[in-house]
């Protein structure tokens, strides 16, 4: 498959809103069956080599270690026990309140059981109705199914990439349900002190500085797929910074400034993967300046912390 295949949101909108809910169940029983992490790192899903999973969980809550992924070459959901038992079932045909229902009973066929709190969308225009009751959203196309987490893989390469150059405290690469939206996160270390009124979710995702990196599909938002970063706290005068390449650009949403490399604008580049590296890198380098990071210190060029071994011993 060519490098940023093109993916637009209107030839696919129905699937990935179906797909979206699919990931929203599934990543709430991550949620409720895996022992929490500091900005809900414990939450968000990994890649695989034909999905996406939610990594192993049970145990501390007195189920079986298990595992649920979604294949996206077989297009099935597929549930995994340590002991090597499995169940599974197609994602095709399924609407939200069939493939939630399956999804419990899969689990339950395996002897998990887990509770979801709150087992309606998270975010999302229809949060008030119950997974059990969305008949509405039933689309999935499996060639767009295969496309998306042909995407994922590619532009978490780049992101891997462009995480290898730093080295402070920074997330891992994964991809967050609630958004749908994958990204890398790195941390000054600084505490942020958030406002009593913020809620739970937010004050613990933001509880220090940072600077985000990620790439999600389009939404109400922003109608395209596209590349992204922001800065919190936002330092003064951000968006006054220039971004690489040309056609990137800071854009207001929530208050606050995103940078923005538009899908289709990075994928007509000569050198698309060189493009979006040099697009992170220009976000980082204005809001790690305006914040007053010490970049330097930070820098781990090629990956490499030690500056006395300037290539691997292997």
């Amino acid at each position: 498959m060519e490098l940023f295949p093109p993916m637009p949101l209107a030839e696919w909108r129905d699937t990935k809103e179906t797909l979206h809910r699919f990931t929203q169940v599934v990543g709430k029983i991550r949620l409720a069956a895996s022992v929490r992490r500091n900005h809900w790192w414990n939450v968000p899903f990994h890649l695989t080599g034909r999905g996406i999973t939610t990594r192993p969980m049970g145990q501390v809550d007195g189920n079986p270690i298990f595992t649920i992924d979604f294949d996206f070459v077989d297009h099935r959901l597929v549930v995994a026990t340590a002991d090597g038992r499995t169940g599974s079932f197609p994602l095709l045909g399924q609407s939200v309140a069939s493939f939630y229902q399956q999804t419990l009973e899969t689990l339950a066929a395996l002897g998990v059981r887990v509770e979801i709190p709150i087992p309606r969308p998270y975010r999302l225009a229809d949060s008030g109705r119950p997974f059990a009751e969305d008949f509405e959203h039933a689309a999935y196309d499996p060639a767009w199914a295969n496309r998306y987490w042909q995407v994922l893989c590619q532009v978490g390469l780049v992101l891997e990439e462009f995480a290898a150059r730093f080295s402070g405290k920074v997330s891992p690469v994964h991809l967050f349900w609630h958004s749908l939206d994958i990204a890398h996160t790195r941390f000054s270390g600084r505490t942020v002190d958030q406002p009593p009124q913020v809620d739970p979710v937010t004050r613990e995702a933001y509880s220090r500085e940072l600077i985000s990196f990620g790439f999600w599909f389009g939404d109400a938002n922003l109608g395209e797929p596209a590349f992204y970063s922001y800065t919190t706290p936002e330092p003064a005068q951000l968006a006054e910074d220039p971004l690489t390449p040309a056609s990137a650009q800071w854009i207001v949403l929530n208050d606050s400034h995103l940078a923005v490399l538009r899908y289709d604008a990075a994928r007509t580049e000569a050198d698309p993967r060189a493009t979006v590296l040099a697009f992170y890198e220009s976000a980082y380098q204005a809001g790690a300046a305006r914040a007053g990071w010490d970049v330097g210190h930070l820098a781990c060029p090629g990956g490499i912390t030690d500056p006395r071994l300037p290539a691997p011993p292997l």
